[in-house]
Formats: C-alpha cells, sequence, structure tokens
C-alpha cells in the first residue's frame, strides 16, 4: 500500500502516452490496417505488451533484488518451504503483476473506446496465462545472472525485438515470408498479440488461437520446469 501510487501511475499513464504519440498522432498520417484505424490495431498490442513487461522485470530485477541483496530466498528455504515452492511462488506473482498491469491498460483502453468485442474479459485470462510464460522465461535468466547489469541482455536483445516486431506496431504482413516464419516460431510476444486483438477487435481467427494456445502452453511447461530446476542448481549449494 506504501508503493501503489508508484506502481499504479506508470501502468496508467504509459498506454495513455504512446496511445496518444502514436495512435492518435502517428495513426492520422496512416491509412486503415487489416480494416482498422491505427490507433485501434496498437491499442490490443499495447495490452499484450503489458503483460510481457509486467512479468519479465517482476521476474528478473525484482527477484534478483529479492535472492541476491535482500536474502528473501534464504530466509524462506529456511523455513519448512521448499526451492520449488518458493520458485513457483515468485513466478505465480510475476503472472498476477502482469494481470494487474493489463487489467489497467484494458481499463485504458475501454475509456478511449477502442474495445469492440464482448469477449475482452477473456483478455484478463489470458494475461495471466501468458504472464506464467514470461515470468517463467524471465526467472531462467534470475537463474544464470551473474549481476543485476546482466539484465541489460536480456531487456535489448528479447524484450525490446519482441516489443517492436511481433505484430504490435505494424502487421506481420509487412515482412518477407521468412520473416514472418522466424518470429511466429522465436518471439512468443507474437501469439499474446495475436490472441489479444482478436478478442479486443472481435476478429479472432480460429487457427491463430489455436497456434498461439499451443505455443504459449509448452513454452510456459518447458520454461517452468527449467527454472526451477536452473534455480534449484544456485540457491542449493
Amino acid at each position: 500500500m506504501k508503493t501503489i501510487q508508484v506502481n499504479f501511475l506508470p501502468s496508467v499513464l504509459e498506454p495513455i502516452l504512446y496511445l496518444v504519440a502514436l495512435g492518435f498522432g502517428l495513426g492520422t498520417l496512416v491509412t486503415t490496417i487489416n480494416g482498422v484505424s491505427y490507433v485501434r490495431f496498437i491499442a490490443p498490442a499495447l495490452i499484450a505488451i503489458s503483460v510481457m513487461t509486467g512479468s519479465f522485470f517482476e521476474c528478473t530485477f525484482a527477484s534478483f533484488v529479492r535472492m541476491y541483496f535482500q536474502k528473501t530466498f534464504d530466509a524462506i528455504i529456511a523455513t519448512p518451504v521448499s526451492v520449488e515452492e518458493v520458485i513457483a511462488g515468485e513466478i505465480v506473482w510475476g503472472a498476477t503483476r502482469a494481470t494487474i498491469n493489463s487489467t489497467i491498460v484494458l481499463a485504458v483502453v475501454a475509456a478511449f473506446g477502442l474495445i469492440s468485442s464482448p469477449l475482452f474479459p477473456i483478455v484478463i485470462l489470458l494475461s495471466f496465462v501468458g504472464g506464467l510464460m514470461f515470468a517463467s522465461i524471465a526467472m531462467c535468466f534470475t537463474a544464470i545472472a551473474p549481476n543485476i547489469d546482466f539484465f541489460n541482455y536480456p531487456s535489448f536483445l528479447l524484450v525490446t525485438p519482441m516489443t517492436l516486431l511481433s505484430n504490435t506496431f505494424f502487421p506481420l504482413s509487412q515482412l518477407p515470408q521468412a520473416a514472418q516464419t522466424v518470429i511466429t516460431a522465436v518471439l512468443p510476444l507474437t501469439h499474446v498479440v495475436n490472441i489479444t486483438r482478436g478478442l479486443v477487435l472481435g476478429n479472432l481467427d480460429i487457427n491463430l488461437l489455436l497456434i498461439g494456445i499451443a505455443w504459449i502452453g509448452v513454452a510456459t511447461v518447458v520454461f517452468f520446469i527449467l527454472s526451477i530446476n536452473l534455480m534449484k542448481k544456485r540457491l542449493i549449494k
């Protein structure tokens, strides 16, 4: 409660700035994309991006501080709580943080009148599931990070490319087919964006939905197990 203002305001102001600067600013210079205005095209992407950043940064920088500087993990493990439970709790909290952030952004998007589908509440459930995936990926980096500066690598080499390329601010159809295939296969944010956009705009493609669910489900399980095993090696000496 002491830090609620610090955590709440950025989640509200950031999507507003993006919508005003890109949606209503740059959007006046862009024709419709896939039959919708540019601001409606990027609005669902902003929700998906908040899922990624909320969980990823919570389970990298914040988790590293709790593990390395505050020794919170060591203190908890000294009790009957196991390492697996501690790491699972961190990942679930990362997903919860992602859900909170995306719900705030979803409310902002709704306030701007950019939702045109009754399916939009499902985005909240998707946010938690997607948050689990990104939090699990983030925890893998935390497990191998020698210091807190190490997170500059995944931030700039993974998070930034996903933010820019994952069908967020321009359609993937503008890229060569080979690039589309690589992005869809490698960047997990693409699937969260595709499903979110379909739920918000009401043009959900069943093929993209099934592929996205399968990709997110498999990635979540793989990275969840991997992160727990890597953290066990780091914490149990």
